[in-house]
């Protein structure tokens, strides 16, 4: 039966080896048709996992948020010939905080296998590495742009995470990170915890948990690093 392969790709110029593993390198080898977000990184990414993939005998379809749902009914037109397809984000797992979930669900109404595949996820990398609850946690995505809207999203993550003890965890667009950053730490109480975990698998990761009093003492610069946010007010 033809599947729809949801790959994970890694969280940024890293060894494959490390964090894709050697089952799922070949999955990948076997798939011809792509649904990606950027066909030029994905190209790089399968030649990272193997240089011998030959790019020009693939075909790729480019999913992201202008994509038509007529667009998304010709990509999986494959599936229907036995075809495999796989699914690949610009980071991390497809499906989590990206486009990818579109193509699943309509995969489901026409009742294809979809096999998701292991790799690495920043979110819950992050909140194994946090020491915050791991028993009850929410992915909030990405903050409102707007400062006062943001500002008053922070709030509600707070609150509901003092309420319900559930750990709050949400992302940015990297260059916009020091900004949330000064927002979280001017909004949210003294004693409130927050761990930034950010370049997650990459040589310059950096992994935190801290009261928002002991971040204001040392405030690292996040600027253009791919950060996961989490929120815990105990």
């Amino acid at each position: 039966m033809a599947t729809l392969y949801m790959i994970p790709n890694t969280l940024g110029v890293t060894p494959v080896g490390g964090v894709i593993p050697l089952e799922v390198q070949e999955i990948i080898r076997s798939v011809k048709v792509f649904i990606v977000e950027d066909i030029r990184t994905t190209r790089r990414f399968l030649k990272r996992v193997d240089k011998a993939i030959d790019i020009d005998t693939l075909t790729f379809y480019v999913l992201d948020k202008r994509t038509k749902s007529r667009e998304i009914e010709e990509m999986i037109q494959p599936l229907a010939k036995g075809e495999n397809v796989g699914v690949i984000s610009e980071a991390g797992c497809p499906g989590v905080a990206d486009p990818g979930a579109s193509v699943v669900q309509l995969a489901h109404k026409k009742g294809y296998r979809v096999v998701p595949l292991v790799g690495p996820s920043s979110i819950l990398l992050a909140m194994m590495a946090s020491g915050m609850n791991g028993q009850s946690f929410a992915f909030n995505g990405y903050l409102p742009m707007k400062k006062p809207d943001r500002v008053k999203k922070i709030l509600h993550l707070e609150k509901r995470s003092f309420q319900e003890q559930q750990s709050q965890v949400f992302i940015e667009t990297p260059f916009r990170n020091d900004t949330m950053f000064d927002d979280i730490l001017s909004t949210c109480a003294s004693n409130t915890h927050i761990c930034v975990a950010c370049d997650i698998t990459l040589e310059s990761e950096y992994i935190k948990t801290a009261t928002v009093a002991e971040w204001k003492k040392n405030k690292p610069s996040l600027h253009k690093r791919p950060a996961i946010f989490i929120i815990h007010k105990f």
